[in-house]
């Protein structure tokens, strides 16, 4: 069963009401999330914290500034790459995969 780690019941907003379901694909695996929300917010209520891995080095990466400024949670969707996961809001049958090795944005010294 998928994870569900969305705030239902906020102290000061009430009861928040969801929209429709909608259904995506991230990693070739399938996500619910609710209409209007962002790639983002849904992997996050869904358990998933890894987005991508860092261009050098390999580390994982995920939901930083979730505002748009600094670009961690890049990701590919229906063929597009680098996405703003916490900008962007699911689709009925979008395909999100994970950001794999982005190209490094410099060449290191010595490198053709």
């Amino acid at each position: 069963m998928e994870k569900n780690n969305r705030v239902i019941h906020h102290p000061i907003l009430g009861d928040l009401k969801f929209r429709s379901l909608i259904n995506f694909k991230f990693n070739e695996k399938v996500y619910s999330g609710f209409e209007g929300e962002t790639i983002a917010a849904a992997l996050l209520a869904s358990g998933v914290r890894t987005l991508r891995c860092q261009e050098e080095t390999g580390t994982p990466r995920g939901i930083y500034c979730n505002i748009g400024h600094c670009y961690e949670c890049r990701v590919q969707v229906d063929g597009v790459l680098g996405v703003r996961a916490c900008l962007t809001p699911i689709k009925e049958g979008m395909a999100v995969r994970s950001g794999e090795k982005l190209p490094a944005p410099f060449k290191k010294e010595g490198d053709a």
